[in-house]
């Protein structure tokens, strides 16, 4: 007869988060590397909800204030993220206007999406947690590149000088675009995978 098959957590066990031991409960911390053990093994959600917020509150007005300042010939004019997205269509730049559109407002409203189902599926049973823990690998591994377009804003405007010619220079929305995208790699590295398996019963 197949013995049943039980998880550390039932046995009275937590998992360091630093160092990945299993400790027997209860302990405050990991005898291993001394990290801050969860009273029951998994992290809370509140720091995901409350980076999550951050993100959107800066991500606003990241799309209503400039993303750059742009000077040809005394002449000064400015654009924001969608507005030089658009911008660029008319010039027949089809595809960075594509890249820009994806790269700074279709990936961090879905990454916001995501994170917020993620939070939500440990509340109440999924049907394929395996999706949701894919889609949480997904998340964490778009992170690295949310950076690219305040990388590309910097770039152009440490090119772009060319004096009274043409110049160019960051608007206050690469700042708050900036805060936006490192509030939300926060918010997705504070979610414990764990809790989707919690969530549809998986112990």
């Amino acid at each position: 007869m197949t013995a049943a098959i039980r998880s550390a957590r039932a046995v009275g066990y937590i998992g360091c988060d630093a160092c990945g031991r299993a400790v027997r409960a209860p302990r405050s911390r990991c005898p291993r590397c001394g990290a801050r053990l969860a009273p029951d093994g998994r992290r809370s959600l509140d720091a995901v909800w409350a980076w999550l917020f951050v993100g959107i509150v800066f991500y606003i007005p990241a799309n209503l204030y400039p993303m750059l300042y742009s000077t040809q010939l005394g002449r000064r004019s400015e654009s924001t993220i969608i507005g030089g997205a658009f911008e660029l269509i008319e010039l027949g730049s089809i595809g960075v206007a594509l890249i820009v559109l994806i790269a700074s407002v279709a990936i961090p409203v879905a990454k916001f999406a995501a994170i917020i189902w993620l939070a939500l599926a440990t509340r109440r049973p999924a049907k394929d947690p395996r999706r949701a823990l894919h889609l949480y690998e997904v998340v964490e591994f778009i992170g690295r590149w949310s950076m690219i377009d305040v990388f590309v804003v910097a770039i152009l405007a440490a090119l772009v000088q060319i004096g009274f010619l043409a110049s160019l220079s960051p608007g206050p929305a690469a700042a708050f675009f900036a805060i936006s995208v490192a509030a939300t790699m926060l918010s997705a590295r504070a979610f414990d995978p764990r809790l989707i398996w919690d969530g549809v019963g998986a112990k």
